[in-house]
């Protein structure tokens, strides 16, 4: 996404890439990138002047094993191998990649975003200067104690590093990253502060590339995720019925009517979130990693014993997710007085397109099709029955997002 800019400034600042050792990249793979390498006549000679060309020879014929962080420098990201970059500065020392960083660009899954920033923190003891740091985490966690509410991955940054949350941003669609590269038309929101926010919208933005900018960062950060619980559920319809036009577009209704109730729960002014999370939503459904997981755990080609960080892919985030808000949306103090059964009940209770994803990917009690079965709603209640129950019910809870 930094692709023009980084050509334009790589003279005038430092950029440093960190990425972990030791990941191998496997012979298919290899034999796969050298295709891509051959079949672009600017990377192939960008390489031949490198003099690194010959490498991608060997690992192709099984000779060398080429590894995540040696080909990011030239160029090639693992989950991109389609999408050949400009050669980066890539360190394998996390000390040397942040401590003495201006802005740090946190791309990591919400269930490692605590853990390296701990570490980051020990680094940045003497700093004098505050760091700004832009997260691109869509997923969440759930914290139960003392009372229920969600951590996002920018919380987590701040309560990690100390760093006060004026300093930290958040950065969400709706865009795909490889259309992005290829300057197709896509857009972005930056979340946080103002004063960092208005500036970094105006750098980032390009003609293909739209740049919007809103002061709600919790909320928002905590759309990014909502919407990827519900991609994983599309991508199983889309494969589990042919692709069904049908199918798709009643599937569509019902988690849209969802998210909408959950948006209720979470904001105090859920009406501002409806295009936002609708649009971001629209583009993960049709062409998101989470939607292709769907897909794949469908057909069988993937199994959730192969967890949820997959080759070629990356950190498959919805799956956290589902996780974080099933146990979030279960617990009785957040229980809510059912409309027509005037009976308190537990939010999820009103989700049942939630409920059946939790039993499929995290107790794993139902098999991929009992997706299908979800969207036979027995009570023959409309999905517009649920969006208007919460429009005229007060379901809002502050808490829920620390407030």
């Amino acid at each position: 996404m930094l692709q023009d800019a980084y050509g334009h400034l790589r003279d005038k600042v430092q950029i440093r890439i960190w990425r972990r050792a030791g990941r191998s990249v496997d012979r298919a793979t290899a034999q796969h990138l050298f295709e891509v390498i051959n079949s672009r006549e600017d990377v192939l000679r960008r390489l031949i002047r490198r003099c690194a060309y010959l490498k991608y020879v060997e690992a192709r014929l099984g000779d060398r094993t080429l590894y995540a962080d040696e080909i990011l420098k030239d160029g090639f990201c693992l989950n991109m191998i389609d999408t050949p970059l400009c050669p980066l500065k890539v360190v394998t020392n996390l000390q040397e990649a942040v401590w003495d960083a201006d802005i740090v660009i946190n791309g990591l899954p919400s269930t490692e975003t605590h853990e390296v920033f701990q570490e980051i923190s020990n680094y940045w003891k003497e700093r004098i200067t505050v760091p700004v740091i832009i997260s691109l985490s869509k997923g969440i966690e759930a914290e139960l104690e003392p009372e229920p509410h969600i951590i996002t991955p920018t919380q987590m940054i701040s309560r990690s590093t100390g760093i006060p949350m004026e300093n930290i941003l958040y950065l969400g669609g709706p865009n795909i990253a490889s259309e992005i590269y290829n300057k197709e038309y896509a857009n972005a929101r930056i979340c946080g502060a103002e004063k960092w926010r208005k500036p970094l919208a105006k750098f980032l933005r390009q003609p293909h590339f739209t740049v919007w900018d809103n002061g709600d960062l919790i909320t928002h950060e905590v759309m990014g995720g909502l919407k990827n619980v519900y991609a994983i559920g599309a991508g199983m319809v889309a494969s589990l019925t042919n692709e069904s036009a049908t199918s798709k577009s009643v599937y569509f209704a019902h988690c849209t009517s969802e998210m909408i109730f959950i948006t209720h729960l979470l904001a105090k002014n859920p009406e501002k979130l409806a295009g936002p999370l609708l649009a971001d939503t629209y583009v993960t459904l049709l062409k998101g990693r989470n939607a292709w997981y769907g897909q794949k755990l469908a057909n069988g080609e993937l199994t959730l014993d192969m967890g949820d960080s997959i080759k070629g892919k990356g950190m498959i985030q919805g799956v956290s997710a589902v996780k974080a808000f099933y146990e979030l949306l279960s617990q009785s103090p957040l229980s809510i007085l059912h409309p027509e059964e005037k009976k308190p009940v537990a939010p999820v209770e009103l989700c049942p397109i939630l409920k059946t994803l939790h039993k499929i990917l995290i107790s794993r009690e139902v098999p991929s099709q009992a997706i299908l079965q979800a969207l036979r709603d027995e009570t023959m209640n409309d999905p517009r029955d649920r969006i208007e129950m919460a429009q005229t019910h007060a379901f809002y809870r502050p808490s829920l997002l620390g407030q």
